[in-house]
Parts: C-alpha cells; sequence; structure tokens
C-alpha cells in the first residue's frame, strides 16, 4: 500500500517565522479612539481646549436679576421723591427768630394821651416770590418782607379765619403795608374756640372804616387769624406797631385803630393828614411815649 506525502514548500533550512498574535479588541466601554501615537500630555490639552470652547455660557448675577434690579431701583426712587416733596410740603413757611415781647414803657405825663400799643423794631419791607420762606425776627411780625399776588397771596382777602385756616404773614403784612390791621389769636386762646369766634365775627361787622382814608371794612382789614408764636393770646398789629392783649378786649382794639389806623403804613392809600389827628389820637412823632425801646431779647 503506497502513502502519499503532502506538498511542502521546499525547505531553505531556516525555520519560519511563527504567526503574530491577532491584536486585541477595543474595549467598547473606554469611548476612547485609537491612539494616535502623541503623547498623553497632548492629549489631555486638547481635550481641555476642545471643553472650553463648547462651554455653555452662564449668565451673572446682574443678568440673571436685571429685571428685579430695575424694579427696585425704580421703587426706591419714586420713594425718595416722596420724601422729598413730603419734607418740603411739611416745612415751614416761616420762621420766627424771637417771640416779641416789648419792654415796659414809662407812664404818660399827666393830662397826655396814653399812646396804645408797642413799636416793634422795624423789619423792613420788600416783595417775595409766592411760596418763597423767610425767617422773620421778630414774630408776629408788625414789618419785614411778603407775597406780593393780590386776593391770593397778599394782601389777602379781609374777614374771619378759623382756627385751621392755613394763613400766612407774608400774605398779611401786605395788608398792613396797605393800612389795614389784623387781629391775631392764639390756638390755646378763646379765640379759636366757638365762641370766640362768634364774637371776631361780631367784631368783624361793627369794625369801623378806615380813620385817615376812610377805606371801607373789607377792603384791606381786618384780618382776624390764628398765629401761634405771640407773646399774649391776642394781639392786634398795624404796620410798625403791636397791642398786646390777654383778651378779646373788642373797645381797646377799635380805639387802638382809631388812634394808628393808615397812618405807620408805608404805602398810603391817601395822603396823610399833617395835622394832629382829631380825638384822642396823638401822632407816634408828638410824643416821646408813643415809642417804646425794642426787648433785649
Amino acid at each position: 500500500m503506497s502513502y502519499q506525502t503532502p506538498n511542502r514548500p521546499p525547505s531553505t533550512g531556516v525555520p519560519a517565522d511563527p504567526p503574530s498574535p491577532p491584536s486585541p479588541p477595543s474595549s467598547p466601554s473606554s469611548g476612547r479612539p485609537p491612539s494616535s501615537g502623541r503623547p498623553p500630555s497632548a492629549t489631555r490639552r486638547a481635550g481641555r481646549r476642545e471643553r472650553q470652547r463648547t462651554a455653555v455660557h452662564q449668565p451673572t448675577f446682574l443678568e440673571r436679576h436685571r429685571t428685579l434690579i430695575v424694579v427696585v431701583a425704580a421703587l426706591a426712587g419714586v420713594a425718595l421723591l416722596s420724601v422729598f416733596v413730603f419734607t418740603s410740603a411739611s416745612q415751614a413757611a416761616y420762621a420766627c427768630s424771637t417771640v416779641w415781647t416789648p419792654a415796659p414803657t414809662a407812664s404818660p405825663a399827666a393830662g397826655a394821651t396814653p399812646a396804645l400799643g408797642y413799636v416793634q423794631p422795624d423789619m423792613g419791607v420788600g416783595h417775595l416770590t409766592v411760596g418763597e420762606k423767610v425767617t422773620y425776627t421778630y414774630c408776629a411780625p408788625a414789618s419785614g418782607v411778603h407775597y406780593n399776588k393780590p386776593g391770593a397771596a397778599g394782601p389777602i382777602a379781609a374777614r374771619v379765619y378759623s382756627p385751621s385756616d392755613t394763613v400766612l404773614p407774608q400774605g398779611w403784612l401786605h395788608n398792613l403795608e396797605h393800612g389795614g390791621i389784623v387781629i391775631l389769636y392764639t390756638g390755646a386762646s378763646s379765640g379759636a374756640t366757638p365762641d370766640g369766634q362768634a364774637q371776631l365775627r361780631a367784631l368783624f361787622d361793627a369794625f369801623p372804616a378806615g380813620p385817615v382814608c376812610g377805606t371801607p371794612k373789607g377792603q384791606t382789614g381786618p384780618i382776624m387769624a390764628r398765629f401761634d408764636r405771640m407773646s399774649t393770646p391776642f394781639q392786634a398789629i398795624v404796620w410798625g406797631r403791636v397791642l398786646p392783649l390777654d383778651s378779646l378786649d373788642q373797645a381797646r382794639i377799635i380805639a387802638f385803630w382809631e388812634q394808628w389806623g393808615e397812618r405807620t403804613n408805608p404805602e398810603p392809600q391817601c395822603p396823610k393828614p399833617t395835622a394832629t389827628p382829631t380825638g384822642p389820637a396823638t401822632p407816634a412823632s408828638a410824643s416821646p411815649a408813643a415809642s417804646v425801646a425794642p426787648s433785649p431779647s
């Protein structure tokens, strides 16, 4: 029986290289591409650059809360404006450096006519813009700067004003400048009560015309109003002269008006008399007792 040997290449005498083992398959869980031959550090740097380029923009605090910040800022601005307006409105329209108390004077000589009231130191004269604030050296003032808007701010309407009415000296000082009279009462006096108001209205109704120009009642005066910065419960005032009163003495107020009304004002409404007034009145220049030294205060 014959055997056949398989065909083999002729032997060269050199042993053949063993076959190379197969490459292990890449791990599917690694997610990494096959190595490109770059060093690991270069690969990491490239990855970081790639992540930086693809990072999502994170809004800043101002960007996230822009609307809220704008709303809060607007509300704060409105609140500050309201405070400013309220503060301006609530501030007093005038101020007083001194609540004036006249110094006592010597008694008149025997047979002389008493000069009613006291001369208050002059605080000048002039016009203010309506709404402008002023500080008077003495209160209640018998002279000084004032508003010039007839019928609205100064001179003001002649009538009895209630305790709740806002009546400023910047207004009624213009009435005094034209020869009028103002009769003031404090909020703590009887003039602020219903009975006191009735008495003031009765005095207004019976008030005489001007003693020099015959100005009818209601044209420049009388003004009857509340004023708290005074040394006495009541005061009757013509330009430059004050009659302090502890009560509403109607007879004394009318006598004061007859004696000094339309004679001391810097803007006469008619030619002033050159002779001594009739009756018991005596001009301020005719008797030393008619003027008073200002209070040291």
